[in-house]
């Protein structure tokens, strides 16, 4: 029925969504997007004349949250994605797609040119005009009865952020402290940061890779977890955002220009404002490196590690500019340890090997997820080479059988398949060397992941191996999940 041949139970539910909506059109592609820090599975849907973008995430309380928050930001002219259609389950959904470039994505590409020159700093402050409007209007029309996983950012969200970082960073990253006094100091600092008004709309992840630049429009994504809390943690967010690494001059004059705008909207005060500020900036980078620890030292996702020497700076720079924090000792002396460690900041700036995971696999349980988290690399379909697995006496043989072997070389195309495949990865694999780059993922499908599959996934980490010098993990899924 379609152009392309859709996989996976996800494609095709996100597909028929997309088929629902634009009254049977025709779909060209259906693609996965980069997987970010979250579990959620997006696609970019194409069709003849419209496109989409498919998501699929089985925490249901969070969609709701999601769809729920959008239809306020559009009743308030934020511009956030139209929601197109959603599954009965509400485990599917299809949005609008509002490009590919995120405000991150635009930043460093004209850094390259202009460093942080003007453009970038009129394009923050088109930001910035934004932010109020979701924060205070829009913040009004929320019904924070559905905010997951908390309607507020209240004591027990703070607790969890700070025993995240306490747990995933810290002790991970091998930092010395003592418990009860740093505990004892996680208290305080919560009962400080509780004075603080929390009545606004708090977006929670406001920074660069939320922020989509779609022509001359802001539009805004991934505040599902949204919830009640203080204006401070989202500017907060943006501007001390790691790998954006925003000049502090640049920062101070960003601050002012939100404080200006935010007077359009509410009647706080500025020196309340700015009593609280510095403790929302850092709890906020104690957040994001929770998060770096869990996906870098934890789920060994190593691009998150290269965000820690930039929140490294940004701690330092706040313990500079703010020496109140030594009233919390045993928190600042342990974040004082953060920023002297020469370990972490070596993350940013060592190189490792290429490391290339090589896996076979049945299309019919799904293409392969690509652990390291960049979301790249190759799928080769094996579907159309002479079978094997259709004749008895190879049936409960492998691909790493010689019997196998010995058919695919002499009664198949599979010799011919491979030679552009092996000229491809040459390339890749070359420019991969010579640009630092630490993973590439290639993977080898066909009907059942055990004969044809397994065959080109040996051949092919045979030749790199032997021809580079790289790590190459070599994975057969579907034998694996059998034995």
């Amino acid at each position: 029925m379609q152009k392309n041949n859709l996989k996976t139970e996800i494609e095709l539910k996100l597909s028929q969504l997309f088929i629902t909506h634009f009254k049977n059109e025709e779909i060209n592609s259906c693609l996965p997007l980069p997987e970010s820090g979250s579990s959620r599975r997006y696609f970019r849907i194409t069709g003849s004349a419209h496109k989409g973008i498919g998501v699929y995430n089985n925490d249901i309380r969070e969609n709701i949250a999601f769809l729920e928050f959008s239809k306020s930001f559009l009743s308030s002219e934020i511009n956030v994605p139209q929601i197109y259609e959603v599954s009965n389950d509400k485990t599917y959904y299809l949005i609008e797609d509002l490009g590919s470039i995120t405000l991150y994505d635009y930043l460093t590409e004209t850094r390259k040119k202009e460093n942080f020159s003007e453009t970038l700093i009129n394009i923050y402050k088109k930001v910035l005009t934004e932010l109020p409007k979701i924060q205070v209007t829009a913040g009004k029309n929320i019904n924070y009865k559905i905010c997951y996983p908390r309607a507020a950012f209240d004591r027990q969200s703070m607790m969890w952020d700070l025993n995240y970082f306490k747990y995933y960073f810290l002790k991970l990253a091998k930092i010395s402290f003592n418990e009860q006094l740093l505990e004892d100091d996680f208290l305080s600092f919560t009962d400080f940061l509780l004075k603080a008004d929390n009545s606004f709309f708090l977006y929670r992840d406001f920074q660069s890779r939320n922020i989509m630049l779609n022509g001359e429009k802001i539009e805004f994504i991934d505040y599902q977890g949204g919830r009640k809390g203080p204006l401070q943690y989202d500017l907060a967010s943006l501007l001390y955002d790691a790998k954006a690494d925003i000049p502090n001059f640049i920062r101070k004059e960003l601050y002012c220009f939100y404080l200006k705008e935010l007077k359009k909207y509410s009647s706080v005060k500025q020196s309340d404002f700015e009593l609280y500020y510095p403790g929302f900036i850092l709890i906020r980078i104690l957040q994001s490196m929770g998060a770096y620890g869990f996906r870098g030292f934890y789920e060994k996702k190593e691009h998150f590690l290269k965000s820690i020497p930039f929140a490294m700076d940004n701690m330092k720079q706040i313990l500079n500019d703010y020496p109140s924090f030594e009233k919390f000792p045993e928190l600042y002396n342990s974040l004082k340890k953060i920023t002297e460690s020469n370990y972490l900041r070596s993350l940013g700036t060592q190189k490792k090997e290429l490391t290339i995971d090589i896996c076979s696999f049945s299309f019919k349980k799904g293409i392969p997820e690509d652990s390291s988290g960049n979301g790249g690399g190759f799928v080769f379909d094996c579907r159309a080479i002479h079978n094997p697995g259709r004749y008895e006496p190879y049936k409960k043989l492998t691909g790493k059988d010689p019997e196998v072997k010995q058919f695919l070389e002499k009664k198949s195309e599979m010799s011919e398949f491979l030679v552009p495949i092996f000229s491809l990865l040459d390339q890749t694999t070359e420019k991969y060397i010579a640009r630092g780059f630490t993973n590439l993922k290639v993977c080898f499908g066909c009907t059942g992941g055990q004969h044809r599959s397994v065959y080109a996934a040996e051949r092919a980490a045979m030749y790199l191996q032997n021809k580079y010098p790289i790590c190459v993990n070599l994975t057969h899924r579907e034998l694996k999940n059998k034995n």
